[in-house]
């Protein structure tokens, strides 16, 4: 089962990752935990690119993370799926679609394609999405911001309206979660959520 974990800046998507991952695998789950961008050698050197250089013309970014999103498909996703593991990535194409289409205007649609044609049409089984409004997320925040997080609140605002239009468009896919409450009461409906979808997807 592939399962992604989507939402904006500090809507604590990589605990909630961590908690996941812990109890699949008391579970006797073989689990491969992973993210976007910046896993393996090329995606670390174009996470420092994208994050941390300065100016990058918008089309340039998208193709940018297609280009780590085909080589972690590849390398990583795709063999540990082929092995029977749970992949559990932070991050995925609806990232680029919300950033890159919505809020960058590039267009929604061009964007999914792009990222479709990158990964060889590879979808998740499962996205779990955490929803928060970007001024709680902006406050969560610690350390330096990167490029995409100094981003006005407008562009933040287009990326979480982007997010929650792809779940309604998509409910068999997406399952939105209220990321404002207190994690352990996020965490336990991660677990039920998720549980519920490996129970049905048993013969």
């Amino acid at each position: 089962m592939f399962i992604t974990f989507e939402g904006g800046d500090g809507a604590g998507k990589s605990t909630q990752i961590r908690r996941l991952a812990e109890l699949l695998r008391e579970g006797g789950h073989d689990v491969r935990v992973t993210f976007e961008p910046g896993e393996g050698d090329l995606g670390a050197e174009l996470r420092r690119l994208m994050q941390h250089s300065g100016h990058i013309h918008a089309r340039t970014e998208a193709l940018l993370f297609a280009a780590d999103r085909a080589e972690h498909v590849a390398r990583i996703v795709r063999p540990a799926l082929e092995r029977g593991a749970i992949v559990l990535s932070d991050r995925y194409l609806d990232s680029s679609v919300a950033y890159q289409g919505a809020a960058r205007e590039l267009g929604t649609q061009e964007i999914r394609d792009l990222s479709l044609w990158a990964t060889d049409g590879l979808l998740p089984d499962l996205t779990i999405l955490f929803d928060l409004d970007p001024r709680i997320g902006a406050a969560r925040r610690t350390g330096e911001p990167d490029r995409l997080e100094r981003e006005p609140l407008a562009f933040h605002t287009r990326v979480r309206d982007n997010f929650l239009a792809a779940a309604a468009a998509e409910p068999e896919r997406f399952v939105v979660i209220d990321a404002a409450r207190e994690p352990e009461t996020i965490a336990a409906n991660v677990a039920a959520v998720v549980t519920a979808r490996l129970k049905a997807g048993r013969p």
